[in-house]
């Protein structure tokens, strides 16, 4: 193996990876203006979006199957020229999407009694329900955007979904500044504030995508907006199959993580606000190996259409070792920086603060653990979804977080008593046999030869 053989192939994932990259790092860098500023506006505030996006999220994840699905799908058919896969596909999945945003609504609503159920207090509960009968209406634009995204970025056009993206931050900042804290005369608003700033941005995003994806000449011959009502019932049940299982594994996955904020919240809202911020950091991080699993989806999914082993291979080397190498940075990170990181999080006048930053600068030993079983489960599943295999990940996931992952931290928290850094080693335990059987399924089907012949996985 020479250098020479996979250089185009690290080109070409950076050129494509690295836009996606940047994209998911802008999103997340909304959700982190939202945190920062509402732990600057106080802490219980802060538990409660905590709990509240963990909700949003679930929600999310679930929906979210159909927009990452279909990348894979339209990467595949550009790669053999097929204009009416692409439309159909893409339709559906923004039909798909916007369906689920509207099912999703009701727990959205009256989500309070939801997490007094499980747990929550009181008070962190109201707050987390007023939180969300704002946030819920940006479920709709942030899911038909995300199909959006995977539309233009299979068309090697990510990097105006970035540009749209970063555009949504400093509005995103400003409407908090405004709405959160009351400034130019505006209504104190606290965690509704937030909501507000989040929906007004993540509608305005979606009107520039759409307007975007209509306008771009390369794409007009797909026809994408062109009697947008008419039904396809094949490729709906079709695109239906393809991402209700990326959709529930993204589910185990997350609910992993939404599982620990459960069982944080039951610890105590100071350890919560703490494991948010962590957790925060980690899922920075995290958005880096995202945008590159979203180019192994869309660079196995070319190779897929051309039927072509080799290219699948060596891009999938690539854009593992990509994903590697930033692992490798981030653990250096966590482990020389944890409170100067933590710091930014927190008011440093606050009596609070110093508890806050010793419980955060202790998980984030954790969160560098993770960080290479992170990486490689998120690329083997971005692999995956490229070659359209997505039921048995979904199995693969639901064992890894749900029948590992869960009763070790649940375990480790609150029978062995280490609190909270025994939650955080189920996290680490459910991410390392994910990333393993991930991995090992990808490339065992590839040796075999399952990915490139025609039809759907084998």
């Amino acid at each position: 193996m020479t250098m020479a053989r996979y250089a185009p192939h690290l080109r070409a994932t950076l050129a494509l990876g690295l836009p996606l990259v940047g994209s998911h790092l802008a999103r997340m860098a909304i959700g982190v203006a939202d945190t920062v500023m509402v732990g600057w506006y106080g802490v219980e505030e802060l538990a409660a979006l905590v709990i509240a996006t963990s909700f949003f999220h679930i929600m999310f994840f679930l929906g979210m199957g159909f927009g990452i699905g279909v990348m894979g799908l339209i990467a595949a058919a550009i790669a053999r020229d097929d204009e009416i896969e692409v439309r159909r596909s893409t339709r559906m999945a923004l039909w798909l999407s916007i369906l689920f945003a509207l099912l999703a609504m009701p727990p959205l609503w009256f989500s309070e009694p939801i997490l007094l159920a499980i747990g929550q207090k009181p008070e962190v509960a109201a707050l987390a329900q007023d939180y969300l009968r704002i946030a819920g209406f940006g479920l709709l634009p942030v899911l038909c955007g995300l199909t959006l995204n995977s539309y233009l970025a299979a068309m090697e056009r990510a990097q105006v979904v970035l540009w749209i993206t970063l555009a949504g931050l400093p509005v995103n900042v400003f409407l908090n500044w405004v709405l959160i804290f009351g400034n130019l005369g505006a209504p104190e608003l606290g965690v509704r504030g937030a909501a507000i700033a989040s929906v007004s941005v993540q509608a305005l995003q979606l009107v520039l995508l759409v307007a975007y994806a209509g306008w771009l000449p390369a794409a007009r011959k797909y026809h994408l907006f062109q009697r947008f009502w008419r039904a396809d019932w094949a490729e709906f049940r079709a695109v239906f199959w393809l991402g209700l299982p990326i959709g529930l594994t993204m589910v185990a996955e997350g609910g992993l993580f939404v599982g620990s904020n459960v069982m944080m919240g039951w610890i105590g809202t100071r350890e919560l606000a703490a494991h948010g911020i962590a957790l925060q950091l980690a899922s920075i991080t995290f958005m880096l190996h995202l945008g590159m699993s979203n180019a192994a989806t869309i660079r196995a999914g070319q190779a897929k259409g051309l039927g072509d082993a080799t290219l699948m291979r060596d891009g999938a080397i690539a854009v593992t070792a990509v994903s590697f190498v930033i692992a490798v940075i981030a653990v250096a990170v966590f482990v020389l920086f944890p409170r100067q990181l933590v710091g930014l999080y927190l008011d440093s006048s606050d009596p609070e603060t110093p508890v806050l930053i010793g419980i955060a600068t202790g998980l984030m030993f954790y969160a560098a653990l993770f960080q290479l079983t992170d990486a490689m489960q998120v690329i083997g599943l971005g692999l995956l979804r490229g070659v359209q295999d997505t039921r048995v990940p979904m199995i693969i996931a639901a064992i890894s977080y749900w029948l590992v992952g869960m009763p070790i931290a649940y375990g480790l928290a609150f029978v062995a008593g280490l609190g909270p850094a025994g939650l955080w080693l189920g996290l680490v335990a459910g991410l390392t046999v994910a990333a393993i059987l991930l991995m090992r399924r990808f490339w065992r089907g590839l040796a075999r030869g399952d990915w490139t012949r025609d039809g759907h996985a084998v």
